[in-house]
Parts: C-alpha cells; sequence; structure tokens
C-alpha cells in the first residue's frame, strides 16, 4: 500500500534507489522518477500504461540547470523561462545528448520546467539529478490533483506518495515549442496565449494531430472518465429525452441546469472565475465518475483566457 507523507526524505531515498514516487506540483500531480535512471523511466510508463512514443516533462530545480538538459536555447525560450518560471510553463528544447532516448520518446526536443509547489521545489533541490514525471493517473484518464487520487490509482504501484495538498492551478502546464523566431504552443494549459504574448510578442497555436506526438497532452482522447460522456448541446431538452432511462450527470461552468432529470451536477465556478473553475475541474470529474451515473453531460466554458485550455481538456475527455 502507497503511503501518503510530508517527509520529502522518504521521497529521496526512494528516487535515488530508481524507485518513483507520486510527486506533488502546482499542476497535476506526477509520477516521478530520476531522469538517468532507465528502471523508474520504464517504470513510469508501466505503471501509467503510457505508449513508449509519448514523452516525458522533465523537472529541473532551478534556471541555470536549463543547460543541464537543453541546447541551442532560444533567446524568447529564456525570456519566457525568465518570467514564468517556477511556474506551469514547459518549454520544449533542443535535448542534450546524455538525455535518456525513453524520456524524449527518441524525439531530438526534451520538455523541460520548474514546478513551483513548494514541496516539489524543495525536493528538487535535495537531488542531483531531474525528475522526469508525467501525470500521475493511468494512461488516458482523468488526471489527479489530490494525493488521494494517486492513491486510489496506484496504491498497489507505489510505496510513497507526497501530500501537498490540493494543486492550485488544477490543469496541466502549457507547453511552448520554437521555430526559428515563432513561439508555437502545442499543449494549452495553466499559462495563457495572452500570457505569453505579454512577453513575446504573437504566438500561435499548433493544430496538427500525430500519432506520435511531439509533446505531451497531444492525443486527441486524454483526461477521460471511465462513464459515457458527451458535450451538452444548446437544446438540452432534447438532449435529456434522448436518454430517457439513463442516469445522468452533468459538469456545468457557473449555475446548474434546472431539470430533475439530471441527478448529479457539479459546478465549477458559482462566481463565474475561470481560474477556480480550472482548479476545480479534474475533481469534479472525479466525483462525476464515482457517482454511478451512467452518462456525464459536459458542457464547454467561454472560449477565453486559461477558458480555451479548460475546453481543451473536456473535448478530450469525451469518449
Amino acid at each position: 500500500m502507497a503511503l501518503l507523507t510530508t517527509h520529502i526524505n522518504l521521497a529521496i531515498v526512494a528516487l535515488q534507489n530508481d524507485d518513483i514516487i507520486g510527486l506533488p506540483t502546482e499542476t497535476v500531480y506526477g509520477l516521478a522518477g530520476n531522469m538517468y535512471s532507465e528502471k523508474a523511466i520504464k517504470k513510469i510508463f508501466e505503471t501509467k500504461k503510457r505508449p513508449f512514443y509519448n514523452p516525458l516533462i522533465v523537472h529541473i530545480k532551478n534556471i541555470d540547470y536549463l543547460d543541464v538538459v537543453a541546447q541551442n536555447i532560444p533567446a524568447k525560450a529564456l525570456l519566457l523561462a525568465q518570467h514564468f518560471w517556477p511556474g506551469p510553463l514547459t518549454l520544449l528544447l533542443d535535448k542534450r545528448a546524455d538525455v535518456p532516448n525513453i524520456v524524449t520518446a527518441d524525439k531530438p526536443t526534451v520538455a523541460v520546467r520548474i514546478p513551483s509547489h513548494p514541496m516539489a521545489l524543495a525536493l528538487l533541490q535535495q537531488l542531483n539529478f531531474p525528475l522526469a514525471a508525467p501525470s500521475a493517473n493511468p494512461f488516458t484518464t482523468i488526471s489527479s490533483t489530490t494525493a488521494q487520487h494517486v492513491k486510489e490509482y496506484f496504491d498497489k504501484d507505489l510505496d510513497i506518495i507526497l501530500d501537498g495538498g490540493e494543486c492550485t492551478k488544477g490543469i496541466e502546464s502549457t507547453i511552448v515549442g520554437f521555430t526559428g523566431d515563432d513561439v508555437i504552443i502545442y499543449r494549452l494549459g495553466a499559462i495563457t496565449e495572452t500570457d505569453l504574448e505579454k512577453i513575446v510578442g504573437e504566438v500561435s497555436i499548433y493544430i496538427g494531430q500525430d500519432d506520435k506526438p511531439i509533446a505531451p497532452g497531444m492525443l486527441i482522447k486524454h483526461y477521460s472518465p471511465k462513464t459515457k460522456t458527451v458535450l451538452l448541446e444548446n437544446d438540452v431538452n432534447i438532449q435529456l429525452n434522448n436518454l430517457a432511462n439513463k442516469k445522468i450527470g452533468a459538469l456545468v461552468f457557473n449555475k446548474k441546469i434546472d431539470d430533475e432529470r439530471i441527478v448529479e451536477q457539479e459546478i465549477l465556478s458559482e462566481a463565474s472565475n475561470l481560474e477556480e473553475a480550472a482548479k476545480n475541474l479534474y475533481a469534479a470529474l472525479h466525483r462525476l465518475d464515482k457517482s454511478k451515473v451512467d452518462i456525464i453531460l459536459i458542457a464547454l466554458l467561454p472560449n477565453e483566457g486559461i477558458g480555451k485550455s479548460i475546453n481543451d481538456r473536456l473535448r478530450k475527455a469525451v469518449n
């Protein structure tokens, strides 16, 4: 059984012994292992049932450490790092030769960030290696934003889960890459397009689909409940009529749908606050998934700011 603990020393020993741990960050919880340990990295992929063609994010202790894992770093990448790190921004950069290919899915680039969660930072400061850490959930399922979520997924697979409380951001980091002078968002996340443009000018959003993704979080299906999940249509009444005799749950932005046919509802932010909605997103999906409804209806949020990132997750959750 996994131990939920706040004792970083226990995690250090596990990581030094090529094991993996549950790691809190400000975005979501991760499954973390020594980037240089093939044993640990293989265990991450096997525990998550994540395909080896899907690269991992590398977490480092400070910006000076960036040169250890990356090279040919563009000026705009450094500018973004100086502004947003520690924080929920991942940079896709040319990798150093000694970054294991298993971490980067044999690609020439490595995804790197510095988390801002105090427990994650304290841990990294005491390690002499970076941590590779994808989200702590089985492949394609709902991400974990509490240590208890991680325990429910991996109680038999992990010895140590660091309990850093509820994640403050609630959705994954924004992943940004660089082509020449162009800045490209490969995954929408906790830092918005507007946030980035204030620092480096115009950015673009990558819209291609690839069976072998350039960066984590790009596959079409992701973040999905086990329960059948569909987007809420404009004419709610017709959609509900088509679901006769079904126990229906709903995920909504700021107010409940007034219909007794919906037996479970989760409101993401009664104050209509998109940041609050992001923080509450995955926990709400976990609760709906456990509620024994037959189907979950998902309402998209205003498609602005971090709402774009939330809608990206909601569309990928549809199954």
